[in-house]
């Protein structure tokens, strides 16, 4: 007899808190960053300022999710 794997079932019940958090994670590194900049060489200070900019980014992509998954929330969609 074969072991079938079956994907889960699609629960977006907790995806506004999982972004919250997520969005704080992001928000918590970008400081520590911010602060390993006054020790870094010139190198890795560009490298710190782009992947700030990079998460940056990413924080506005989610920060636009979670205001879809709340509305659709308010909305009984979920």
């Amino acid at each position: 007899m074969s072991e079938q794997k079956q994907s889960n079932p699609d629960n977006r019940m907790n995806n506004v808190e999982r972004l919250h958090d997520m969005i704080e994670n992001t928000k918590a590194k970008m400081e520590e960053a911010e602060a390993s900049l006054e020790f870094a060489s010139p190198e890795e200070r560009e490298a710190i300022i782009q992947k700030n900019r990079n998460r940056q980014q990413s924080i506005q992509a989610m920060d636009k999710e979670m205001k879809e998954e709340m509305s659709a929330r308010k909305k009984g969609e979920i």
